[in-house]
């Protein structure tokens, strides 16, 4: 008899966005003539731009000719998105990033699941509460969380560093040891970061403890002072105990089409072992590499036409996200976040829980958001709310909310 992964069972509920999708289509089907505005989910509204339009026209040409066709993807990603890559997010900021170094994929959601592949059971992770779920959930089917315990919501073997107004929505250094650390600044869901100094005081640490640091820096094209880190790179040392996760998504708008790439420096190594080797050997096993199309219309973001025209679209959605900080803090709301990230963090009014206030949000101004609590146990009593709809939804829904 053929046997289940009974890691799966230890899941509480269904996935976090997956529960806001369900309450929203019940409060729909029961009210069909709301207009209800999404700052939920971390969608892009905003369609591709002309380069990339204009990379994919011409890659579709490219397929449609015998003598220009593409078939399966190199194992780490065609060099030409490698090099775009690599000299523009990297060499440019002083960093030295081999091209088998960097490995494209589907996009960093993928890679921050998958990454766990090469890794032992009984690593002991550490993240940041809240938390994007993903992080843990994918570890727990992995069987590295222990059990749940829902009296607490947590998990027994995951070490959980809080991160509150009193550290500035920042992680401390653990008080116990983690074999992986995951990080992810700008920060989803609380929009916080930490600067070049602070991220150095953490691979400092992982070089000390032997930990590795699993670094999602989805949203870096959203950061807007000077002493924040772009990579973590950056920092000395980060080559011999860090993973960097890169997307496509949210800088660029890729959530439809669906593109990302993970760095793994060769100097990273587990007794002898190096990881780049590990991933490139998983990589090429269990993954058939985006599709050249997808590839080409990366390579484009990094054009000069790319550039500006993402660089457009990123002030669009932080355009939103002062809206949002603004409106909120003219209604009496306390606000964090939504400066250097697309996510603005509050505080829910009147001690209501974070559900608690989903719901009135919902039923009382037709706005969907994200529970804190979903994020964690630290997330409960905050909000997140997204700068991700359009400029129009978005004064929409800030006059609604203001008016409660």
């Amino acid at each position: 008899m053929y046997k289940i992964n009974e890691n799966y069972l230890k899941l509480p509920g269904s996935y976090l966005f997956s529960n806001i999708a369900k309450k929203v289509a019940a409060y729909k089907e029961a009210n069909p003539q709301k207009d209800v505005i999404s700052l939920g989910i971390g969608d892009v509204t905003q369609p591709l731009c002309p380069a990339v339009i204009d990379a994919m026209h011409k890659a579709v040409d490219e397929m449609a000719d015998g003598t220009t066709f593409h078939g399966y993807a190199p194992d780490l990603g065609y060099e030409f998105l490698r090099s775009a890559i690599r000299d523009n997010d990297y060499k440019a900021r002083g960093v030295d990033i081999a091209l088998d170094e960097i490995f494209v994929s589907d996009g960093a959601k993928s890679d921050s699941g998958n990454i766990g592949d090469i890794f032992a059971e009984n690593n002991r992770i550490a993240v940041c509460d809240p938390v994007y779920p993903v992080y843990v959930d994918t570890n727990a089917m992995s069987g590295r969380t222990g059990e749940y315990l829902p009296e607490q919501e947590k998990w027994s073997n995951v070490i959980y560093m809080p991160c509150t107004k009193a550290t500035n929505f920042a992680p401390e250094l653990p008080k116990e040891t983690p074999d992986i650390i995951y990080l992810c600044f700008p920060n989803n869901p609380t929009g916080s970061t930490i600067t070049k100094a602070q991220l150095q005081e953490w691979v400092d640490y992982a070089n000390k403890v032997g930990a590795v640091i699993i670094y999602d820096a989805a949203y870096e094209a959203y950061i807007s002072e000077d002493d924040v880190p772009h990579s973590i790179y950056e920092c000395d040392g980060a080559k011999t105990c860090a993973i960097e996760l890169r997307s496509f998504s949210k800088n660029a708008g890729f959530t439809g089409t669906r593109l990302g790439f993970t760095v793994i420096p060769k100097e990273l190594e587990s007794n002898g072992v190096k990881l780049n080797a590990l991933w490139a050997r998983r990589h090429g096993t269990k993954f058939n590499g985006a599709p050249y199309i997808i590839q080409r219309a990366g390579e484009a973001v990094y054009s000069e036409a790319g550039k500006a025209q993402t660089k457009e679209q990123v002030a669009y959605y932080m355009n939103n996200a002062k809206v949002i900080m603004e409106g909120l803090k003219s209604a009496g709301f306390h606000v964090s976040g939504g400066v250097n990230a697309p996510y603005v963090w509050l505080e829910t009014p009147d001690g209501m829980t974070s559900w608690d206030f989903f719901d009135h949000l919902l039923a009382n101004a037709n706005i969907v958001g994200t529970p804190g609590s979903g994020f964690g146990p630290s997330g409960e009593g905050y909000f997140r709310l997204t700068a991700f709809g359009t400029y129009e939804n978005t004064l929409k829904a800030i006059e609604r909310i203001k008016a409660l």
